[in-house]
């Protein structure tokens, strides 16, 4: 039972959503990213994503833009983003760690290494922002022969029947992008998020989670009381790029963290 599945099934069992987190390895450098990245659990992260910095990043907005930047500029490498997850899971053994991004990276770095590597290193599954369906065998078909989920966004432009062939093949959880367009975008209404929720569940029994434009605790428990994930990255990713100093940037991420785990764990609370 993978980590993605055994989590999801306990939050269910106490009747609350998964607070998702996503931040880009790497930024502001690889020192400062791995303190975050430890100090996510305990802030109240559930599941955490981690973006593997790419110097095109088509589907993310200005804030995570300018994140791969800073990551890239400060050397981050797929190599170095794979050793920071095994420093991770040196002290942590239990929270699902999902990579994000896009499939460049991985192709150079090679599709069979970065699977074993990924598996041995402790990564839990992968979302890959840029490889549809229509190309399964290149890398969601050997991950998932290894162990690693996959996977999917499915968008407010997903029709029905498009959808049932973005699903195939598709575990761990479902990534629903609640806005047509890039990360850090405008929020969709809780009456689109609670519409799209019950037709995806129509089409499968995998978790939901709701991400792009989710930004205070208010937000998020409006969300988690209709989905079983809400992923937020651009407003974590913004106390990065504010910060002065390494620690405060630390301090900024981690503490809007449990902010947030504080409005998910008490949305469905009397």
């Amino acid at each position: 039972m993978s980590r993605l599945h055994t989590r999801f099934a306990e939050l269910r069992e106490q009747n609350r959503a998964a607070l998702v987190t996503f931040v880009t390895a790497g930024d502001p450098d690889y020192a400062t990213s791995l303190a975050i990245l430890k100090g996510l659990p305990e802030a109240g992260a559930d599941v955490i994503e981690l973006g593997m910095p790419f110097t095109d990043p088509m589907a993310d907005g200005p804030a995570i833009q300018l994140a791969n930047i800073r990551a890239l500029a400060n050397k981050q490498t797929l190599a170095k983003t794979l050793q920071m997850v095994r420093e991770f899971r040196a002290g942590n053994d239990s929270t699902p760690l999902v990579l994000m991004g896009y499939f460049n990276p991985i192709h150079k770095y090679g599709v069979a290494r970065f699977i074993a590597d990924a598996k041995a290193a402790g990564v839990d599954g992968l979302i890959v922002v840029d490889l549809p369906p229509e190309h399964n065998e290149d890398l969601c078909l050997p991950a998932q022969a290894a162990g690693l989920d996959f996977i999917r966004l499915t968008t407010p432009t997903t029709d029905d029947a498009r959808l049932p062939v973005v699903l195939e093949g598709s575990s761990g959880f479902v990534y629903y992008v609640s806005v047509a367009g890039i990360t850090g975008a405008n929020a969709a209404t809780l009456e689109h998020v609670e519409q799209a929720v019950a037709r995806l569940r129509r089409h499968t029994d995998l978790p939901v989670a709701i991400g792009f434009g989710i930004r205070t605790p208010e937000h998020a428990a409006s969300v988690a009381r209709l989905a079983d994930g809400v992923v937020v990255g651009s407003a974590l990713v913004e106390q990065i790029a504010g910060a002065a100093n390494p620690a405060q940037a630390v301090d900024g991420v981690l503490g809007l963290c449990r902010q947030l785990a504080d409005g998910v764990h008490s949305a469905r609370k009397a």
